[in-house]
Protein backbone atom coordinates (compact mmCIF):
# COMPACT_ATOMS: atom_id res chain seq x y z
CA UNK A 1 0.00 0.00 0.00
CA UNK A 2 2.81 2.41 0.90
CA UNK A 3 4.51 1.63 -2.42
CA UNK A 4 1.34 2.40 -4.40
CA UNK A 5 0.67 5.65 -2.55
CA UNK A 6 4.29 6.80 -2.87
CA UNK A 7 4.52 6.06 -6.60
CA UNK A 8 1.33 7.84 -7.64
CA UNK A 9 0.93 10.56 -5.01
CA UNK A 10 3.77 10.58 -2.49
CA UNK A 11 6.57 11.28 -4.95
CA UNK A 12 4.76 14.36 -6.27
CA UNK A 13 4.65 15.75 -2.72
CA UNK A 14 8.26 14.77 -1.96
CA UNK A 15 9.70 16.29 -5.14
CA UNK A 16 7.61 19.43 -4.60
CA UNK A 17 9.14 19.90 -1.16
CA UNK A 18 12.66 19.09 -2.37
CA UNK A 19 12.33 21.53 -5.28
CA UNK A 20 11.25 24.30 -2.91
CA UNK A 21 13.74 23.58 -0.13
CA UNK A 22 16.78 22.48 -2.16
CA UNK A 23 16.46 23.89 -5.69
CA UNK A 24 19.31 23.40 -8.12
CA UNK A 25 21.36 26.63 -8.35
CA UNK A 26 19.99 28.50 -11.35
CA UNK A 27 22.35 30.03 -13.86
CA UNK A 28 21.63 33.01 -16.05
CA UNK A 29 20.46 31.94 -19.48
CA UNK A 30 20.94 33.86 -22.68
CA UNK A 31 17.86 35.93 -23.50
CA UNK A 32 17.44 34.68 -27.05
CA UNK A 33 13.90 36.05 -27.29
CA UNK A 34 15.36 39.57 -27.35
CA UNK A 35 18.80 38.87 -28.78
CA UNK A 36 20.29 39.96 -32.07
CA UNK A 37 20.13 37.28 -34.75
CA UNK A 38 23.89 36.75 -34.83
CA UNK A 39 23.76 35.52 -31.22
CA UNK A 40 21.62 32.51 -32.04
CA UNK A 41 23.42 29.16 -32.27
CA UNK A 42 23.00 27.12 -35.46
CA UNK A 43 20.63 24.21 -34.98
CA UNK A 44 18.97 21.40 -36.89
CA UNK A 45 15.26 20.66 -36.69
CA UNK A 46 15.20 16.87 -37.08
CA UNK A 47 11.93 15.21 -38.17
CA UNK A 48 11.50 11.48 -38.75
CA UNK A 49 8.59 10.19 -40.79
CA UNK A 50 6.98 7.06 -42.08
CA UNK A 51 4.05 7.56 -44.51
CA UNK A 52 3.21 11.07 -43.26
CA UNK A 53 2.24 12.58 -46.63
CA UNK A 54 -1.14 13.79 -45.40
CA UNK A 55 0.35 16.07 -42.76
CA UNK A 56 3.59 17.24 -44.42
CA UNK A 57 2.05 20.46 -45.73
CA UNK A 58 0.73 21.43 -42.30
CA UNK A 59 3.97 20.47 -40.56
CA UNK A 60 6.11 22.44 -43.01
CA UNK A 61 3.85 25.47 -42.69
CA UNK A 62 4.42 25.29 -38.94
CA UNK A 63 8.19 24.91 -39.42
CA UNK A 64 8.35 28.00 -41.64
CA UNK A 65 6.37 30.01 -39.07
CA UNK A 66 8.91 29.33 -36.31
CA UNK A 67 10.79 32.43 -35.25
CA UNK A 68 14.45 31.61 -35.75
CA UNK A 69 17.06 33.12 -38.10
CA UNK A 70 16.74 31.27 -41.40
CA UNK A 71 20.51 31.16 -41.87
CA UNK A 72 20.89 29.45 -38.48
CA UNK A 73 18.09 26.90 -38.94
CA UNK A 74 18.58 23.67 -40.85
CA UNK A 75 15.50 21.48 -41.45
CA UNK A 76 16.18 17.77 -41.89
CA UNK A 77 13.54 15.14 -42.70
CA UNK A 78 14.47 11.48 -42.42
CA UNK A 79 12.10 9.29 -44.44
CA UNK A 80 12.13 5.68 -43.29
CA UNK A 81 10.94 3.34 -46.05
CA UNK A 82 7.77 5.31 -46.80
CA UNK A 83 5.51 3.97 -49.53
CA UNK A 84 3.58 7.21 -50.06
CA UNK A 85 4.68 10.41 -51.82
CA UNK A 86 6.34 11.98 -48.77
CA UNK A 87 9.62 12.61 -50.55
CA UNK A 88 8.09 14.30 -53.59
CA UNK A 89 6.06 16.58 -51.32
CA UNK A 90 9.13 17.58 -49.33
CA UNK A 91 11.11 18.25 -52.51
CA UNK A 92 8.82 21.27 -53.02
CA UNK A 93 10.63 22.96 -50.12
CA UNK A 94 14.16 23.96 -51.22
CA UNK A 95 15.27 24.71 -47.64
CA UNK A 96 14.68 21.09 -46.55
CA UNK A 97 17.35 18.39 -46.60
CA UNK A 98 15.84 14.95 -47.18
CA UNK A 99 17.46 11.72 -46.08
CA UNK A 100 15.62 8.57 -47.05
CA UNK A 101 15.97 4.83 -46.79
CA UNK A 102 14.27 2.41 -49.21
CA UNK A 103 13.80 -0.10 -46.38
CA UNK A 104 11.59 0.38 -43.36
CA UNK A 105 13.91 -0.15 -40.41
CA UNK A 106 12.11 1.74 -37.64
CA UNK A 107 12.36 5.11 -35.96
CA UNK A 108 15.50 4.40 -33.96
CA UNK A 109 17.36 3.28 -37.08
CA UNK A 110 16.12 6.43 -38.83
CA UNK A 111 17.48 8.61 -36.01
CA UNK A 112 20.85 6.81 -36.08
CA UNK A 113 21.04 7.23 -39.85
CA UNK A 114 19.90 10.86 -39.90
CA UNK A 115 22.31 12.01 -37.19
CA UNK A 116 25.20 11.38 -39.60
CA UNK A 117 23.96 14.42 -41.55
CA UNK A 118 23.67 16.80 -38.60
CA UNK A 119 26.46 19.39 -38.64
CA UNK A 120 25.09 21.94 -36.13
CA UNK A 121 26.03 21.97 -32.40
CA UNK A 122 22.38 21.58 -31.35
CA UNK A 123 19.73 19.24 -32.78
CA UNK A 124 16.03 19.53 -31.99
CA UNK A 125 13.82 16.49 -32.56
CA UNK A 126 10.13 16.81 -33.36
CA UNK A 127 7.48 14.35 -34.46
CA UNK A 128 5.85 14.91 -37.82
CA UNK A 129 2.32 14.86 -36.41
CA UNK A 130 2.69 17.71 -33.89
CA UNK A 131 2.90 21.49 -34.16
CA UNK A 132 5.31 23.74 -32.23
CA UNK A 133 4.69 27.16 -30.75
CA UNK A 134 6.35 30.06 -32.55
CA UNK A 135 9.12 30.73 -30.00
CA UNK A 136 9.87 27.06 -29.25
CA UNK A 137 13.29 26.94 -30.90
CA UNK A 138 14.50 30.16 -29.27
CA UNK A 139 13.34 29.04 -25.83
CA UNK A 140 15.00 25.64 -26.16
CA UNK A 141 18.25 27.15 -27.46
CA UNK A 142 18.41 29.47 -24.44
CA UNK A 143 18.55 26.48 -22.06
CA UNK A 144 21.89 25.44 -23.53
CA UNK A 145 23.40 28.62 -22.12
CA UNK A 146 23.79 26.53 -18.95
CA UNK A 147 26.81 24.23 -19.49
CA UNK A 148 25.35 21.64 -17.10
CA UNK A 149 22.46 21.06 -19.52
CA UNK A 150 23.03 18.43 -22.18
CA UNK A 151 19.42 17.82 -23.21
CA UNK A 152 16.25 19.94 -23.21
CA UNK A 153 12.70 18.63 -23.14
CA UNK A 154 9.81 20.72 -24.30
CA UNK A 155 6.26 20.15 -23.12
CA UNK A 156 3.80 17.82 -24.77
CA UNK A 157 0.25 19.14 -24.95
CA UNK A 158 -2.71 17.08 -26.06
CA UNK A 159 -5.39 18.96 -27.96
CA UNK A 160 -8.94 17.96 -27.13
CA UNK A 161 -12.38 19.52 -26.91
CA UNK A 162 -15.45 18.88 -24.78
CA UNK A 163 -16.78 16.70 -27.60
CA UNK A 164 -13.82 14.32 -27.53
CA UNK A 165 -13.94 10.89 -25.90
CA UNK A 166 -11.81 9.45 -23.09
CA UNK A 167 -8.82 8.62 -25.33
CA UNK A 168 -8.06 12.34 -25.71
CA UNK A 169 -9.29 13.65 -22.37
CA UNK A 170 -7.56 10.94 -20.36
CA UNK A 171 -4.27 11.45 -22.15
CA UNK A 172 -4.59 15.21 -21.71
CA UNK A 173 -5.15 14.86 -17.95
CA UNK A 174 -2.21 12.46 -17.64
CA UNK A 175 0.17 14.82 -19.44
CA UNK A 176 -0.80 17.75 -17.24
CA UNK A 177 0.23 15.70 -14.20
CA UNK A 178 3.36 14.42 -15.94
CA UNK A 179 4.35 17.96 -16.94
CA UNK A 180 4.06 19.10 -13.32
CA UNK A 181 6.41 16.31 -12.20
CA UNK A 182 8.90 17.14 -14.94
CA UNK A 183 8.97 20.79 -13.93
CA UNK A 184 9.57 19.89 -10.28
CA UNK A 185 12.19 17.29 -11.22
CA UNK A 186 14.15 19.91 -13.15
CA UNK A 187 13.86 22.48 -10.38
CA UNK A 188 15.37 19.98 -7.96
CA UNK A 189 18.01 18.58 -10.34
CA UNK A 190 17.06 17.06 -13.69
CA UNK A 191 14.00 16.01 -15.64
CA UNK A 192 13.78 12.22 -15.99
CA UNK A 193 13.57 11.67 -19.72
CA UNK A 194 12.44 13.82 -22.63
CA UNK A 195 9.21 13.90 -24.64
CA UNK A 196 9.76 12.69 -28.21
CA UNK A 197 7.36 15.29 -29.59
CA UNK A 198 9.91 18.03 -28.82
CA UNK A 199 13.36 17.66 -27.31
CA UNK A 200 16.91 18.75 -28.06
CA UNK A 201 20.47 17.77 -27.27
CA UNK A 202 24.02 18.84 -27.82
CA UNK A 203 24.99 17.00 -31.01
CA UNK A 204 28.35 15.95 -29.60
CA UNK A 205 26.56 13.98 -26.86
CA UNK A 206 24.58 11.79 -29.26
CA UNK A 207 25.38 8.09 -29.06
CA UNK A 208 24.15 5.53 -31.59
CA UNK A 209 21.31 3.45 -30.14
CA UNK A 210 20.43 -0.22 -30.51
CA UNK A 211 18.04 -0.42 -33.47
CA UNK A 212 15.40 -2.32 -31.50
CA UNK A 213 15.10 0.56 -28.99
CA UNK A 214 11.43 1.33 -28.39
CA UNK A 215 11.72 4.63 -26.49
CA UNK A 216 14.45 6.41 -28.43
CA UNK A 217 13.70 9.78 -26.82
CA UNK A 218 13.93 8.37 -23.30
CA UNK A 219 17.08 6.35 -23.95
CA UNK A 220 18.84 9.23 -25.70
CA UNK A 221 18.07 11.71 -22.93
CA UNK A 222 18.80 9.38 -20.01
CA UNK A 223 22.12 8.26 -21.44
CA UNK A 224 23.10 11.92 -21.64
CA UNK A 225 22.04 12.32 -17.99
CA UNK A 226 24.11 9.23 -17.19
CA UNK A 227 27.14 11.12 -18.49
CA UNK A 228 26.61 13.77 -15.83
CA UNK A 229 24.54 16.33 -17.75
CA UNK A 230 21.13 17.59 -16.70
CA UNK A 231 17.90 17.32 -18.72
CA UNK A 232 16.24 20.72 -18.72
CA UNK A 233 12.48 21.05 -18.90
CA UNK A 234 10.89 24.10 -20.45
CA UNK A 235 7.07 24.21 -20.61
CA UNK A 236 7.16 27.46 -22.60
CA UNK A 237 8.36 25.47 -25.60
CA UNK A 238 5.63 23.00 -26.45
CA UNK A 239 4.36 20.60 -29.08
CA UNK A 240 0.65 20.11 -29.64
CA UNK A 241 -0.85 16.93 -31.01
CA UNK A 242 -4.25 15.31 -30.99
CA UNK A 243 -5.08 12.34 -28.79
CA UNK A 244 -5.62 8.82 -30.10
CA UNK A 245 -8.67 8.12 -32.21
CA UNK A 246 -10.13 5.77 -29.59
CA UNK A 247 -9.10 3.67 -26.60
CA UNK A 248 -8.15 0.71 -28.80
CA UNK A 249 -5.60 2.88 -30.61
CA UNK A 250 -4.48 4.38 -27.30
CA UNK A 251 -3.97 0.87 -25.98
CA UNK A 252 -1.52 0.10 -28.81
CA UNK A 253 0.47 3.19 -27.89
CA UNK A 254 0.46 2.48 -24.16
CA UNK A 255 1.60 -1.12 -24.62
CA UNK A 256 4.49 0.00 -26.78
CA UNK A 257 5.51 2.68 -24.27
CA UNK A 258 5.22 0.18 -21.41
CA UNK A 259 7.36 -2.34 -23.29
CA UNK A 260 9.88 0.42 -23.90
CA UNK A 261 9.85 1.16 -20.18
CA UNK A 262 10.68 -2.44 -19.31
CA UNK A 263 13.38 -2.44 -21.98
CA UNK A 264 14.85 0.84 -20.71
CA UNK A 265 15.11 -0.42 -17.14
CA UNK A 266 17.22 -3.33 -18.35
CA UNK A 267 19.48 -1.10 -20.43
CA UNK A 268 19.91 1.59 -17.79
CA UNK A 269 20.77 -0.68 -14.87
CA UNK A 270 23.74 1.48 -13.73
CA UNK A 271 21.31 4.34 -13.01
CA UNK A 272 19.83 2.28 -10.17
CA UNK A 273 23.04 2.86 -8.22
CA UNK A 274 22.07 5.65 -5.82
CA UNK A 275 25.59 5.78 -4.40
CA UNK A 276 27.01 6.72 -7.82
CA UNK A 277 24.24 8.83 -9.35
CA UNK A 278 22.64 10.27 -6.20
CA UNK A 279 19.80 12.66 -7.03
CA UNK A 280 19.34 11.31 -10.55
CA UNK A 281 18.95 7.72 -9.32
CA UNK A 282 16.43 8.79 -6.69
CA UNK A 283 14.37 10.65 -9.31
CA UNK A 284 14.68 7.90 -11.91
CA UNK A 285 13.59 5.14 -9.53
CA UNK A 286 10.75 7.16 -8.02
CA UNK A 287 9.40 8.70 -11.23
CA UNK A 288 9.99 5.91 -13.74
CA UNK A 289 11.20 2.56 -12.47
CA UNK A 290 8.51 1.99 -9.85
CA UNK A 291 5.77 3.11 -12.22
CA UNK A 292 7.06 0.87 -15.00
CA UNK A 293 7.73 -2.25 -12.94
CA UNK A 294 6.53 -3.37 -9.50
CA UNK A 295 3.89 -0.78 -8.58
CA UNK A 296 1.22 -1.84 -11.12
CA UNK A 297 1.39 -5.38 -9.72
CA UNK A 298 1.18 -4.00 -6.18
CA UNK A 299 -1.80 -1.86 -7.18
CA UNK A 300 -3.89 -4.81 -8.36
CA UNK A 301 -2.72 -7.03 -5.47
CA UNK A 302 -3.88 -4.41 -2.98
CA UNK A 303 -7.58 -5.08 -3.63
CA UNK A 304 -7.71 -8.79 -2.63
CA UNK A 305 -5.11 -8.23 0.09
CA UNK A 306 -7.12 -5.57 1.91
CA UNK A 307 -10.28 -7.67 1.47
CA UNK A 308 -8.63 -10.65 3.19
CA UNK A 309 -7.04 -8.59 5.97
CA UNK A 310 -10.27 -6.71 6.56
CA UNK A 311 -12.24 -9.96 6.75
CA UNK A 312 -9.88 -11.44 9.33
CA UNK A 313 -9.76 -8.28 11.42
CA UNK A 314 -11.53 -8.38 14.78
CA UNK A 315 -13.16 -4.99 14.17
CA UNK A 316 -15.67 -4.16 11.46
CA UNK A 317 -14.33 -0.62 11.13
CA UNK A 318 -10.58 -0.82 10.55
CA UNK A 319 -8.02 0.62 8.18
CA UNK A 320 -8.13 -2.41 5.85
CA UNK A 321 -11.90 -2.23 5.41
CA UNK A 322 -11.75 1.53 4.84
CA UNK A 323 -9.11 1.09 2.15
CA UNK A 324 -11.07 -1.78 0.61
CA UNK A 325 -14.28 0.26 0.44
CA UNK A 326 -12.34 3.16 -1.07
CA UNK A 327 -10.99 0.84 -3.75
CA UNK A 328 -14.48 -0.49 -4.45
CA UNK A 329 -15.71 3.05 -5.10
CA UNK A 330 -12.68 3.78 -7.27
CA UNK A 331 -13.20 0.62 -9.35
CA UNK A 332 -16.92 1.39 -9.74
CA UNK A 333 -16.05 4.85 -11.08
CA UNK A 334 -13.50 3.26 -13.43
CA UNK A 335 -16.10 0.74 -14.64
CA UNK A 336 -18.48 3.58 -15.43
CA UNK A 337 -15.64 5.34 -17.22
CA UNK A 338 -15.07 2.20 -19.27
CA UNK A 339 -18.74 2.02 -20.26
CA UNK A 340 -18.61 5.68 -21.30
CA UNK A 341 -15.18 5.47 -22.95
CA UNK A 342 -16.50 6.45 -26.38
CA UNK A 343 -18.79 9.17 -25.07
CA UNK A 344 -17.98 12.87 -24.90
CA UNK A 345 -20.23 13.17 -21.83
CA UNK A 346 -18.02 11.18 -19.47
CA UNK A 347 -17.07 13.10 -16.32
CA UNK A 348 -13.56 13.38 -14.83
CA UNK A 349 -14.95 11.44 -11.88
CA UNK A 350 -15.21 8.43 -14.20
CA UNK A 351 -12.67 8.78 -17.00
CA UNK A 352 -9.67 9.60 -14.79
CA UNK A 353 -10.01 6.40 -12.67
CA UNK A 354 -10.61 4.40 -15.86
CA UNK A 355 -7.61 5.89 -17.66
CA UNK A 356 -5.43 5.34 -14.59
CA UNK A 357 -6.29 1.62 -14.44
CA UNK A 358 -6.04 1.40 -18.23
CA UNK A 359 -2.44 2.66 -18.09
CA UNK A 360 -1.45 0.23 -15.34
CA UNK A 361 -3.01 -2.75 -17.10
CA UNK A 362 -1.02 -1.86 -20.19
CA UNK A 363 2.22 -1.72 -18.20
CA UNK A 364 1.68 -5.40 -17.42
CA UNK A 365 0.62 -6.16 -20.99
CA UNK A 366 3.78 -4.41 -22.16
CA UNK A 367 5.80 -7.41 -20.98
CA UNK A 368 4.09 -9.62 -23.55
CA UNK A 369 4.53 -6.92 -26.22
CA UNK A 370 8.25 -6.66 -25.52
CA UNK A 371 8.91 -10.35 -26.13
CA UNK A 372 6.43 -10.88 -28.98
CA UNK A 373 7.14 -8.07 -31.42
CA UNK A 374 6.92 -9.12 -35.05
CA UNK A 375 8.80 -6.04 -36.28
CA UNK A 376 11.79 -5.12 -34.12
CA UNK A 377 12.07 -1.36 -33.68
CA UNK A 378 9.37 -0.73 -36.27
CA UNK A 379 6.90 2.09 -36.54
CA UNK A 380 3.57 1.06 -35.07
CA UNK A 381 1.53 4.20 -35.51
CA UNK A 382 -1.66 4.57 -33.52
CA UNK A 383 -4.31 6.56 -35.31
CA UNK A 384 -4.77 10.11 -34.10
CA UNK A 385 -7.78 12.34 -34.35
Amino acid sequence: MILVIYTYLGYAFVIFMLAKLFPYPSKKKLDYLNSHENQFPPLTLFITAYNEAEIISKKMSNCLDLEYPSDKLHILWVIDGSTDNSRSLLEQYPMVEIVSSPLRKGKTAAVNHGMKYVKTPIVIFSDANCLLNTDALKIIASQFGDPSVGCVSGEKRVAFSDNDAVSSKGEGAYWKYESLLKRLDFEFYSAVGAAGELFALRTELFATMEEDTLLDDFMLSMRIAQKGFRIAYTPDAFAVEYGSLNMEEEGKRKRRIAAGGWQSIGRLLPLLNVFKFGKLSFQYISHRVLRWSVTPFALFALFPLTAILGYWSSSLINVFNIIFVGQCLFYICAALGYLMRNSSKSSKLFYIPYYFLFMNINVIRGIYYLFNRSFIGGWEKSQRK
